[in-house]
């Protein structure tokens, strides 16, 4: 894999919680390319969210080197790691994280406030924007009944909705998803990652999931068992 086809990549990456004689995982090492969905499959608290933030840089403290695009983590003062965080990344949080008071479109449209870099992407103007925003939340098949609803109103399948239209608003290269489909039974998981996966190529974004769920591997190009991962075995591509 080229270093110019890297989106993210873990280099030597380790994890220990302040007072722990024993680290969480350590000697981490992956990478995704560019438009790579991959799956990280591994049981309920073994360490894949507190990889997921460091790999968004809310985390960086630690052993090993996590780059986004080339540029280290480590190497960025918090102020300029939060302006990375923010051009660059969508996330998808188990919990949603949508802010409750707003309408499902300011929701949406939140990235923009927060980035010169995906605003620009998702419109050159205020206008263009609000209508990218409402084609994501009809692409996740969320109707436009709800778009004026406080994310409050919604259903757990509909704020989930939300949020992946807010985390693909403005087609950021990686999309970090936790636990995305936990809330939800087999035949809504399927349909909503195949929504999903559609918004995910049309935006190009490189997509990291993380699951407990093994049956999510056959919506990614390839899956990364957490077992694998600690012992540096990571499979290649297409492998499971």
């Amino acid at each position: 894999m080229a270093m110019s086809d890297e989106v993210l990549s873990l280099r030597t990456l380790g994890w220990r919680w302040p007072g722990a004689t024993e680290p969480v995982f350590d000697g981490v090492n992956m990478a995704l390319k560019a438009g790579e969905h991959v799956l990280l499959q591994g049981e309920s608290g073994c360490g894949k969210s507190t990889l997921l933030a460091l790999a968004a840089g809310v985390r960086v403290a630690g052993p090993g080197q996590v780059s986004l695009l080339g540029q280290d983590w480590h190497a960025l003062p918090s102020v300029q790691r939060d302006r990375r965080r923010a051009d660059h990344i969508g996330c998808i949080f188990q919990q949603f994280n949508l802010l409750p008071y707003l309408s499902v479109l300011d929701n949406v449209l939140l990235p923009c406030h927060f980035s010169t870099v995906r605003a620009q992407r998702a419109g050159a103007s205020a206008a263009q924007r609000q209508a990218r925003a409402q084609a994501l939340l009809e692409a996740l098949q969320l109707a436009p009944a709800l778009w004026a609803r406080s994310a409050a109103q919604l259903s757990v399948g509909q704020q989930q909705r939300v949020a992946a239209a807010r985390a693909f608003l403005g087609a950021p290269e990686l999309v970090l998803a936790d636990e995305p489909t936990s809330a939800l039974d087999e035949a809504r998981r399927d349909q909503f990652m195949a929504l999903l996966l559609t918004v995910c190529r049309e935006a190009g974004s490189a997509l990291l999931l993380v699951s407990h769920d093994s049956r999510l591997a056959v919506h990614c190009h390839r899956t990364v068992r957490w077992s694998a991962l600690q012992s540096g075995a990571v499979p290649s591509l297409g492998g499971t």
